[in-house]
């Protein structure tokens, strides 16, 4: 059978550049990849065949001969079937997908220690919004694991050292060949850290860590919102066997408040006012959230749902010295239960008001009358 086309195999054209080749083929080695196709020759082959015709255009010299020769450049002492010849496929592929994939497609340039870091740990904190303004210090308590005093974290009983690994020779990987290409893993037996322990210590039966309670002052920054995900980097479980500790991860959860509702840095307040203070304006006092008072002025014939701005009134960036604002709505409130007074001067101030005095009711009409005749 023929072969095909180089470029038609990548589905690239020859004016492609150097990481369109390496995107193009690292999609269909993910697709055709045996690991993932397993038992399916055909898209074995067509891996094969993607593989074969990333080797010759991802070099610049090879792909200059493909280019004015084609695969004849390649035949007769030329690189052998495909360009590869007497290729190494097993180096060639692992280094590929060690570029593209990391350890799981035969990389594993990996610290034999990273297998064995702790886990990372989640806590969640709650605090109000009068917290989240000012900021906190508070002590945590929490299950974990810490690196076991006896041993110092080794796993060996004092006085010994571990061995070699046995399965892997101390190196923490193992190679398994699938057909042309070599797969490289985590050792199983050391999982990694290319030691045995030979002499368990007694005290941590050799993981090297142990459970216990852990107490911790934590720094809550001013201007955290609800969900905030704050890092305390190496503050989580300890890793086995001299690894590396993982990190704890604080989520903040801010309470909802009786007065004042956020969006990112700005606060907003709904402040109730009589029609009478609407209407002939008057001097409010509102609270802020930093537990002062803040005066504004009401003016005359205000509507309800106006809005004041108080610069610099509302929640503080987490970064810098900024602050958000604070919004105040100014909601109408209609009287009810009316005593007879109340009632004759509402009904004395409706006969003698004009049409100029609700604007917004003379359109309304207007709208709609016109409406109707229509």
């Amino acid at each position: 059978m023929a072969k095909r086309d180089y470029y038609e195999v990548l589905g690239v054209n020859k004016s492609a550049s150097t990481d369109q080749i390496k995107s193009a083929y690292r999609k269909l080695a993910v697709k055709y990849h045996p690991d993932k196709n397993k038992g399916d020759k055909g898209a074995e082959e067509k891996f094969k065949e993607a593989s074969e015709a990333y080797h010759v255009l991802s070099n610049s010299e090879r792909k200059q001969n493909y280019d004015n020769f084609g695969h004849a450049a390649f035949e007769n002492g030329g690189g052998g079937r495909g360009g590869f010849g007497n290729f190494d496929f097993s180096n060639h592929f692992s280094d590929i997908f060690e570029d593209f994939f990391g350890e799981g497609f035969g990389g594993g340039r990996r610290s034999r220690r990273s297998n064995n870091r702790g886990s990372d740990l989640r806590y969640d904190l709650s605090i109000s919004l009068e917290e989240a303004f000012s900021g906190k210090k508070q002590d945590i308590k929490f299950s974990t694991s810490e690196k076991c005093d006896t041993c110092s974290g080794s796993g060996s009983k004092p006085g010994h050292q571990a061995g070699a690994c046995s399965m892997c020779g101390g190196h923490g990987q193992v190679r398994s060949s699938q057909g042309f290409f070599t797969v490289q893993q985590t050792c199983p037996q050391c999982a990694g850290a290319g030691e045995e322990i030979t002499h368990p210590c007694s005290s941590c039966n050799g993981q090297g860590k142990k459970q216990a309670s852990k107490r911790l002052s934590v720094t809550i920054p001013k201007g955290v919102d609800d969900g905030t995900r704050i890092r305390l980097s190496g503050k989580g479980e300890a890793g086995s066997r001299g690894g590396s500790s993982g990190d704890l991860y604080l989520f903040i959860n801010v309470h909802s408040h009786d007065l004042f509702k956020r969006s990112d840095e700005n606060l907003f307040f709904e402040c109730p006012v009589s029609i009478a203070d609407a209407a002939l304006g008057t001097s409010i006092e509102i609270p802020t959230i930093d537990g002062g008072k803040a005066k504004i002025k009401i003016p005359a014939g205000t509507q309800s749902g106006k809005q004041f701005r108080l610069r610099g009134k509302g929640m503080p960036y987490m970064r810098g010295n900024d602050f958000g604002d604070l919004y105040v709505q100014v909601n109408t409130e209609v009287p009810i239960s009316l005593n007879k007074e109340q009632k004759e001067l509402l009904e004395k101030f409706r006969e003698i008001e004009n049409e100029k005095s609700n604007p917004s009711i003379r359109k309304f009409f207007q709208k709609a009358k016109s409406f109707w005749k229509n």
